[in-house]
């Protein structure tokens, strides 16, 4: 199968485009949603989940470039969602969407895209791109779908340049719950859908700063009974429930930022001597309570095939990950110990608090790459708890 040849904006009635910060355009077909949206460029090397990714709240404020080039060939179900209100702002992929050819599949990509306004592009050649971003860093842009062609490349690029970045921005307030909930759907079973914890051994209490509904499913299948609490919620909110463990969710945006309100909550929790769990964004924000820094990353990562090795065991995880921002491993102080590290780069994984029931991943266990590499985190947490 050949390449697809790339429209060319002379000859070609562009529908679509993407338009970056300092003036370069990426002409094509526009798909989805008719509208546009500004935010952060980035590339997701997965080759399955693109249902999955455009749910995960942690994409909120991205554009997300799809290297993979057909997207769209398993269609798209009310069941592969990780939240019901998407937050990613749009989608770069190469080709045409893939007509769907899966039994599970309900509606076309396209289709659910428009349902749920999310602009995207296709046409693009996103190799170009994403070597951009991997040499230049992730640059600000406005995705546009234009059915009539009427793209005003120089607007477009004013907005981009004056959109202020994900660097300082809090963007979990944007995807929390607004009020608590209960939690008890378990794993999902071929032939019979997702499952329900009736029988639960431990209470955790999650902080949602863009939870993935995956993660509150792998906590009930290991025997919790899971109470989400909005992203500001107190110490006070939070104890009054009587937790038998605390969970601190994924999310988008600016650790730092969020960690403002965030942080001194999860220093009360740790005080408290309650066993304390975390991933990706929540990741991030304890290695802030604990004392530690956290920066930007230049091009992030995100895709399903990172290897990040235990070191405690020397086991190799192949995980999934979503994350721009990382913690700066000189920043930490002498009792916290760096429990995981990504065999690409050598950033941070994992960590744990010396002598307390507190540990973290940044990388996603639930997602399940591997595929279950790295469940045995869910398992320590349980014990954890069994322990207190």
């Amino acid at each position: 199968m050949s390449d697809i040849v790339p429209p060319n904006p002379a000859t070609d009635k562009m529908t679509g485009a993407l338009v970056l910060a300092d003036g370069t355009v990426f002409w094509g077909r526009g798909v989805g949603a008719a509208g546009h949206a500004v935010g952060e460029v980035c590339f997701n090397t997965a080759m399955t989940g693109y249902q999955e990714t455009l749910t995960d709240p942690s994409y909120a404020g991205q554009i997300i470039t799809f290297t993979f080039p057909h997207i769209g060939n398993v269609g798209t179900n009310p069941e592969d969602i990780e939240t019901i209100t998407p937050a990613a702002r749009g989608l770069v992929i190469k080709a045409d969407i893939t007509e769907p050819a899966n039994w599970r599949s309900t509606q076309h990509l396209d289709g659910w895209l428009k349902s749920h306004g999310i602009s995207g592009l296709c046409g693009v050649d996103t190799r170009k791109l994403t070597r951009r971003i991997r040499d230049l860093g992730a640059p600000n842009g406005v995705i546009v779908h234009a059915p009539d062609g009427r793209i005003d490349a120089a607007k477009y690029q004013a907005m981009a340049a004056a959109w202020p970045g994900l660097e300082g921005m809090d963007l979990a307030l944007d995807v929390t719950c607004r009020q608590s909930y209960g939690w008890d759907e378990s794993a999902w079973v071929l032939g019979q859908g997702y499952g329900r914890q009736a029988d639960p051994k431990f209470h955790v209490v999650a902080l949602d700063y863009g939870a993935k509904r995956n993660i509150l499913r792998c906590l009930a299948e290991s025997g919790c009974k899971v109470t989400v609490l909005p992203a500001k919620s107190s110490f006070e909110d939070i104890m009054r429930l009587k937790p038998d463990g605390v969970f601190l969710s994924n999310g988008p945006g600016d650790p730092a930022a969020t960690g403002n309100y965030a942080v001194p909550v999860i220093k009360q929790v740790i005080e408290a001597g309650v066993p304390l769990f975390g991933i990706c964004l929540g990741h991030q924000m304890l290695g802030l309570a604990l004392g530690g820094k956290t920066r930007k990353m230049g091009r992030g990562h995100r895709g399903a095939n990172h290897p990040v090795k235990d070191l405690a065991t020397g086991k190799v995880e192949i995980t999934s990950q979503n994350h721009g921002f990382m913690i700066d491993e000189d920043s930490l102080p002498k009792n916290v110990t760096v429990t995981h590290r990504s065999l690409f780069d050598g950033s941070v994984e994992g960590l744990k608090l010396d002598g307390k029931p507190v540990f973290s991943v940044q990388y996603h266990p639930e997602a399940s790459p591997g595929p279950k590499d790295s469940h045995y985190l869910f398992a320590r947490f349980v014990e954890l708890m069994g322990k207190r």
